[in-house]
C-alpha cells in the first residue's frame, strides 16, 4: 500500500444538477459499470456508489499511474463533455477520500442529515462490488470502518430522532397527542402529495384504518387502494370526521372547506374525544379557530415548518457530535493504512532471521549427531528465542508512533542496515 493511493472522484446534489445526475446514475445495475472499471490500467481495487443524489468511485490505484481522466471519463461517458467535467467532478485523495466517505457514510454529507437510508445504499452497493471481486483488503477495510462509523454515529448521537420532512413532523406530532397510533383512523381530504406522504408515515405506524375523501371519487379510490383503505365522496366529509382521530387536508380548493362552526356538533357526537387535524393546503383548508374547541388540535402548514426548523436545529448540534466521531474513526483508519508501510519490511527481517537460523541449525546439528532429540530442541528454542531477541528492536522501531513521521526514509534504513533486498 505505500506506493498506493486511494482515489475518489464523484457528483453529488451540492456540485451537479438534477438533469445532469440522472443521466450518470446506475439505471441497469452495478456489474457493468463495475467490469468498465477492472479494464482502467492502475486501477487495482475499485467501488462504486450510485443513488438519486449521488455518483462516487472510490479506488485503490499505483500512485504513478494516472488514472484520474479515465475514471472520470468512464462516470460522465457521453452526457459531458470532458472540458465541463470540473464544473460539477470533485476529487479526493488519501486522507480526504477516506474523511469523505465517512461523511457520507454516516449521512453527514446528505441533503437531510441523519437520514438513515444512504448506509443501505453503501452497504448495497458494496455488496455488489464484493461479489465481483472488484474489492481488496484495502477497500475491505475502509468500508467496513465506514460502517461502523455510520453504527457509532447512530447510538452515540440523536442526529436521526428528530422529524426534518413536513409529513413526517406531522407524524411525530400525533404521536405527542396520542401515544401509540396503532388503534387510530385517518382521514385524507383531498390528494396531494404531501398529504399522501403523511399518510405513508402514519401506516409505517400501523394506524388501523384509512379513508380518503376526494371530489374526485375514482382518484379517491386510487389512493385508498395503496394503504389497504376505503374511498368516499366529499359529501360524506362529516360523518366520517365522527370515526376519524387523525384528519390530514390537502385540496386544491380556493377557501376553507372546514369551520369551526361544522366541528361543534360533530364533536358533540364524538363524545369530546380529541382530533388532530393537520392543514397541509395552502391556501388553507381549515379554519384557524378550530383550535378554540376543546380537545381539538388543529397544525397548518407554517406550525409544521417551525417544528422542522426547530429539529433541523438539534440536528446540527447533534452533527457536531457526528463530525468528531468522523475524525476519530477517519484517523484510525489512517494509521491502520500508515502501518501497512512497515508490514513487508517486518515480514522480510523475519524471513531472513528465520532463513540464518534454520541454515545455522543445520550446520551445527549436523556436527552434533551425539545430541539426543530433547537436547536438539532446547538448541533449536535457543536460537529461535536469540533471533526474536534480536529482532524486537527494530521491529518495535518500525511500529512505533515516532516511525511514522518520515517513515519511508526510516523504512530504507532499516532495510539497509539488515541488508533486505527491494523487489523489483
Amino acid at each position: 500500500m505505500p506506493s498506493d493511493m486511494i482515489l475518489l472522484l464523484g457528483v453529488n446534489h451540492k456540485t451537479t444538477p438534477l438533469a445532469v445526475r440522472e443521466q450518470l446514475a446506475v439505471n441497469n445495475g452495478y456489474e457493468a459499470p463495475l467490469q468498465a472499471l477492472r479494464t482502467i490500467a492502475g486501477c487495482k481495487e475499485w467501488y462504486l456508489l450510485s443513488t438519486c443524489n449521488r455518483v462516487e468511485i472510490v479506488v485503490v490505484a499505483s500512485a504513478n499511474a494516472h488514472v484520474e481522466e479515465d475514471i472520470a471519463r468512464l462516470l460522465f461517458g457521453s452526457s459531458v463533455a470532458p472540458e465541463h467535467y470540473q464544473n460539477y467532478l470533485y476529487t479526493y485523495r488519501n486522507k480526504e477520500a477516506v474523511h469523505h466517505l465517512f461523511m457520507v457514510a454516516t449521512s453527514l454529507d446528505s441533503m437531510i442529515v441523519g437520514e438513515a437510508q444512504i448506509l443501505g445504499q453503501l452497504k448495497e452497493a458494496y455488496r455488489y462490488a464484493a461479489e465481483l471481486k472488484c474489492t481488496g483488503p484495502v477497500l475491505n477495510k475502509l468500508l467496513h470502518k465506514s460502517f461502523s462509523a455510520a453504527k457509532r454515529v447512530r447510538s452515540e448521537t440523536q442526529i436521526g430522532a428528530s422529524a426534518v420532512s413536513i409529513s413526517y413532523a406531522a407524524v411525530e406530532l400525533a404521536k405527542k397527542i396520542f401515544g401509540n397510533l396503532e388503534d387510530k383512523n385517518v382521514l385524507l381530504i383531498g390528494a396531494g402529495e404531501m398529504a399522501e406522504l403523511a399518510a405513508e408515515h402514519l401506516v409505517s405506524q400501523g394506524v388501523r384504518k384509512v379513508v380518503v375523501a376526494n371530489r374526485t371519487l375514482a382518484r379517491a379510490v386510487d389512493l385508498a387502494k395503496r394503504f389497504n383503505g376505503s374511498a368516499v365522496s366529499l359529501d360524506e366529509l362529516f360523518s366520517q370526521l365522527e370515526q376519524a382521530d387523525i384528519v390530514i387536508s390537502s385540496t386544491g380548493a380556493p377557501n376553507v372547506i372546514l369551520h369551526k362552526n361544522d366541528v361543534k356538533p360533530i364533536m358533540r357526537a364524538r363524545r369530546n374525544e380529541p382530533i388532530f387535524f393537520i392543514d397541509i393546503a395552502v391556501p388553507r383548508d381549515l379554519d384557524p379557530e378550530l383550535n378554540d374547541l376543546d380537545n381539538v388540535y388543529l397544525y397548518d402548514i407554517d406550525d409544521l415548518h417551525n417544528v422542522v426548523e426547530i429539529n433541523k436545529a438539534e440536528r446540527d448540534k447533534e452533527a457536531i457530535k457526528a463530525r468528531r466521531i468522523v475524525d476519530e474513526e477517519a484517523l484510525k483508519f489512517q494509521n491502520w493504512l500508515e502501518s501497512l508501510a512497515v508490514v513487508p519490511t517486518i515480514a522480510a527481517l523475519r524471513k531472513k532471521a528465520d532463513t540464518i537460523c534454520r541454515i545455522e541449525l543445520e550446520r551445527t546439528l549436523c556436527r552434533l549427531q551425539h545430541l539426543t532429540v530433547d537436547e536438539q530442541k532446547s538448541i533449536e528454542k535457543m536460537a529461535h528465542a536469540i533471533s526474536s531477541k534480536m529482532l524486537h528492536d527494530p521491529v518495535s522501531f518500525l511500529k512505533a508512533e515516532s516511525c511514522k513521521e518520515q517513515n519511508e526514509i526510516k523504512v530504507e534504513m532499516i532495510r539497509a542496515a539488515f541488508g533486505l533486498v527491494d523487489k523489483d
